[in-house]
């Protein structure tokens, strides 16, 4: 078990990071079949939804949260690779309904996960890994600050081929000025 694990969901202004639960099934579900377009970098297509749900609520080193927006879970995000000897942790499988892209919802959601592992636990560092291809990913971590680290080659095997993965990091040094820049993105959104 995860000492990240939250007792109750992180509450920002736009969205609810919710531990998850059953309950959350059927709304992930429909939003995992918005549009194929949100799993195309990720290897989701191995294993289908109900795989991926039982996988996830059963997962007891990793901490996945469904992202609500207006009482509705509109998709995923979750800590993994806990490494509380290091204080390391990474911010993965992350994904949302196309409906939710540019709302603020990824933001807030990081910034909460973000804020949980640097202020709630004292991490040192919160690493996030996407395929080097996933552009749209990749500029959206270096907007909340993630600096790029480099690529691992041959890093994964996804449905569509091999994937390299361009990793990103945000350390402790790092957080307040991207804590700081998060906020203001945030309030930005009505």
């Amino acid at each position: 078990m995860t000492a990240l694990r939250p007792t109750e969901a992180l509450v920002g202004r736009i969205v609810r990071a919710e531990p998850l639960e059953e309950r959350h099934r059927d709304d992930l579900r429909d939003a995992a079949q918005d549009d194929p377009e949100i799993f195309r970098f990720t290897n989701f297509g191995f294993m289908g939804f109900e795989t991926w749900f039982d996988q996830a609520l059963a997962a007891t080193h990793e901490v996945p949260f469904a992202v609500v927006v207006d009482g509705v879970a509109v998709g995923s995000m979750r800590f993994l690779n806990d490494e509380p000897a290091h204080k390391r942790v990474e911010i993965g499988w992350s994904w949302l309904r196309t409906s939710a892209w540019g709302t603020g919802a990824n933001a807030e959601t990081k910034f909460l996960m973000l804020q949980h592992a640097f202020e709630t636990h004292g991490y040192q560092r919160v690493e996030f890994k996407t395929d080097a291809r996933n552009e749209r990913a990749r500029a959206g971590l270096e907007s909340i600050g993630g600096q790029f680290e480099g690529i691992f080659r041959k890093h994964m095997l996804l449905p569509s081929g091999v994937r390299d993965s361009a990793w990103y990091a945000i350390v402790d040094d790092d957080w307040p000025a991207a804590k700081a820049a998060l906020q203001e993105r945030i309030a930005r959104y009505p």
